[in-house]
């Protein structure tokens, strides 16, 4: 097979252009690891994802996900916006509401809520664990901190997959306003093995409770423009410290508007302590790719 359905999509948006980019290969059975590394490469995407038929009855289809750089165990947009190009291509349907996807993290249920272009998807995230609390004065985050004016939590260092540092800023305009010091990202990032550094505010806005900035630092350096691994591991810390917003365990968060995107992510932490990534997916590109 040469010709393949390809898809590109836009996640956590309402609109093309609001959220996180994504290519889909939805007939990726016969490719190569090299073929698919190669392709997401070329994409020049933040990641690529490859979708293969199930092998057991219990899940409705399984990923590889690529960054132009290498393989990802699990990322949240990928996964929202892969369910979203599987649903519409006709590959799989929900069952009692949810999609089931299997890949390198294991089996991970997506929810499925309302149907067209109002329709949301989120899926819960691997389980994320606070790996270190930390205070401003710390060797390792002064650089990073030392402009930024920090809120009530302390800093913390999260393992969801992928590690993030996060810090709470006193306002959702010190956020915004903030330049991040890129030089001492990337090496907090290299030092501790985590992708750097995740901000955010609480917000008095109507429609979104947290402002957040995620500041990848290692290997390339780059403010995200919507991720929803990095704000699953936050709703994590937040659970753990009795500091979610609202009073459901719902909520909505604001991201990208820094770099020329306008994400909203939603997120739930459900009674068993899970955290429920999502929001809505636009399809953007609809075609074939012909890689031989």
């Amino acid at each position: 097979m040469s010709l393949r359905r390809y898809v590109q999509v836009d996640v956590f948006a309402d609109r093309p252009g609001a959220g996180n980019p994504l290519a889909v290969v939805l007939d990726a059975e016969g490719l190569s690891d090299a073929e698919m590394q190669a392709i997401a490469k070329w994409t020049r995407l933040p990641e690529t994802t490859f979708v293969l038929p199930p092998v057991s009855d219990d899940s409705s289809y399984r990923i590889r996900m690529f960054s132009p750089r290498r393989e990802v165990p699990f990322a949240g947009h990928p996964s929202v916006g892969t369910a979203h190009a599987v649903l519409e291509a006709g590959l799989a349907s929900p069952k009692d509401g949810l999609l089931v996807q299997d890949g390198i993290a294991g089996k991970l249920p997506l929810r499925v809520d309302g149907e067209g272009h109002t329709r949301t998807i989120a899926v819960r995230t691997p389980r994320a664990s606070v790996r270190e609390i930390a205070s401003a004065n710390d060797p390792r985050l002064h650089d990073v901190l030392k402009n930024l004016p920090l809120g009530a939590l302390p800093p913390a260092l999260m393992d969801g997959g992928r590690r993030w540092w996060l810090a709470e800023l006193e306002s959702e305009a010190a956020l915004r306003d903030a330049t991040p010091p890129w030089d001492a990202i990337g090496t907090l990032a290299h030092d501790t093995e985590s992708m750097g550094l995740c901000a955010f505010a609480r917000s008095d806005d109507p429609v979104y409770y947290l402002a957040v900035r995620a500041w990848v630092g290692a290997p390339a350096q780059f403010e995200d423009a919507a991720s929803g691994a990095a704000n699953a591991t936050l709703a994590a810390w937040l659970a753990s410290q009795d500091a979610l917003p609202g009073d459901s365990g719902f909520y909505r968060i604001s991201q990208g508007r820094e770099v020329g995107h306008d994400a909203i992510i939603e997120l739930t932490v459900d009674d068993a302590g899970d955290v429920w990534s999502g929001g809505r997916v636009c399809t953007v590109v609809r075609g074939e790719i012909d890689w031989r």
